[in-house]
């Protein structure tokens, strides 16, 4: 288990004074938030407002926010405990048994270690240094329909008596391209193959996969705080036919009601799907998800009737916890590279996606055990996402839906804490499966809805092409 120095954390976070004019201390334009050395943050410096963290090490994604103090910290350090600490298939221990039968990680923290982004290997390829796979494949027919021996993801790790479903592996395709003053990148494509299937195989013709590593969780409190009436007015609004953009919302049903999505790669959800995670990631039942994630299956008999594994209570603690993470400040923002690099971003028009400022709504959002969170409530954020959804094109295409996402639909991701995330994850893999190895990659995959904002970043010099790169390691 590892072993985190909250006391380390708490001493070089933000320390917040609201100093208030006129209304509540909710409103960050009333406050004056100072950084550890004492000095006034620059506002482009709070990425989260009141939720902004200075912390730029390894733990720069995994720091609680400055406003959990007290009883908070309890509940904060309750759920990371529960996030991190290996799940065991032991039923009887009701703080770290329910693993399995079928899983694909052991813990939260195994795929999300400081809460960050694994490493894209796979299984096939010596696992993420833990044994498993440190990748997610949606599985599902050309027609949208799931397996019923395997349904919607595959588990490829399973308890003694159990097999897993099957074993994902990859082929990539390396080509090389060249930018107008002659510099050369390239791009890895993967082609993805699933093997050892525990039950009858499924042809390839007949398969549909969509793989995927996991998000980095920076902000995730304030992306289910987000205003919908901005949602709306960004989807009303986000049409540029000059530049071939036009973002939509994705409305997804969770719980029997309608939402607007704005978690996942593809706005697939409307909460932090913490219950969604420990059922079908880890194996652990909970009251939203009493069977086990292989009910129905022809092994999976024996493996039914174990009832609850996880509290409502603990579930909410862990939903605590990732909601009330701090989101790292951005650094250098005087710097004079950082400076031409946003400006170069704006030439190549990436913030009409990647838009640098939103606002969280005023009625707090209730976890999902009924606590509210108002700390959350009125704030000023600098995500550099619309979370909306866009057409990226024939390469990116996954042909595998979510809600009113096709397969070539992807929200736009959220750019703060991307800078850091080599600092946290040790690596530079980005887009939904890793095949981006660093930040050029990222934009040179861009095509469909982004294929102006590729050209333009194309056509820059060399020099400008690593300004955009600088300011992208500020965030």
């Amino acid at each position: 288990m590892r072993i985190k120095h909250y006391s380390k954390y708490i001493q070089l976070s933000v320390v917040v004074l609201c100093i208030m004019a006129i209304g509540a201390c909710s409103d960050n334009a009333d406050e004056i938030i100072l950084k550890p050395n004492g000095k006034v943050a620059d506002p482009a410096e709070l990425s989260a407002g009141n939720s902004t963290v200075f912390m730029s090490s390894v733990f720069a994604y995994d720091t609680p926010a400055p406003w959990v103090t007290g009883s908070l910290m309890d509940r904060f350090l309750a759920g990371d405990k529960l996030y991190d600490d290996p799940r065991i298939a032991n039923q009887d221990d009701p703080l770290q048994g329910g693993l399995g039968p079928l899983y694909v990680g052991f813990s939260c923290g195994s795929c999300h270690k400081n809460a960050g982004r694994s490493y894209p290997t796979l299984f096939s390829e010596g696992g993420s240094g833990t044994g498993f796979s440190g990748q997610l494949a949606f599985i599902c027919k050309q027609n949208g329909t799931f397996f019923r021996e395997y349904g919607r993801v595959l588990h490829d790790q399973a308890i003694f008596g159990t097999k897993p479903e099957g074993r994902l592996s990859a082929t990539y395709t390396e080509k090389t391209y060249e930018f107008p003053d002659g510099e050369k990148y390239s791009l890895v494509k993967p082609t993805y193959k699933i093997t050892e299937w525990y039950s009858d195989s499924i042809a390839p013709e007949d398969l549909i996969i969509d793989v995927r590593i996991p998000l980095r969780h920076v902000g995730m409190g304030q992306i289910m705080a987000l205003d919908p009436d901005e949602l709306k007015q960004l989807a009303a609004l986000s049409n540029y036919p000059e530049y071939g953009i036009s973002g939509k919302m994705n409305i997804i049903t969770e719980r029997n009601k309608s939402f607007i999505g704005t978690g996942g790669n593809k706005a697939q959800h409307a909460d932090l799907t913490v219950e969604l995670g420990f059922s079908s990631d880890l194996g652990v039942t909970s009251d939203r998800f009493p069977l086990e994630v292989g009910y129905g299956q022809s092994q999976q008999i024996g493996f039914s009737h174990y009832g609850i594994q996880i509290s409502t209570r603990d579930m909410e603690n862990v939903d605590f916890y990732l909601s009330s993470l701090g989101v790292p400040a951005r650094r250098n923002v005087n710097n004079a590279v950082v400076k031409k690099g946003e400006e170069n971003f704006y030439k190549a028009k990436c913030q009409l996606c990647h838009i640098p400022t939103l606002h969280t709504k005023q009625d707090p959002i209730a976890l999902l055990n009924g606590t509210r969170l108002p700390w959350l409530s009125g704030q000023t954020i600098h995500p550099y996402g619309d979370f909306l959804l866009h057409d990226m094109g024939p390469g990116l295409d996954s042909h595998y839906r979510s809600g009113l996402a096709a397969g070539y639909e992807w929200r736009t991701t959220p750019l703060w804490g991307i800078g850091l995330q080599e600092t946290v994850s040790g690596h530079t893999r980005f887009l939904h499966d890793g095949r981006a190895r660093n930040y050029v990659e990222a934009i040179m995959w861009h095509d469909g809805e982004g294929a102006v904002s590729r050209e333009l970043f194309k056509r820059m010099s060399k020099e400008d092409r690593d300004a955009v790169v600088t300011f992208l390691r500020s965030l």
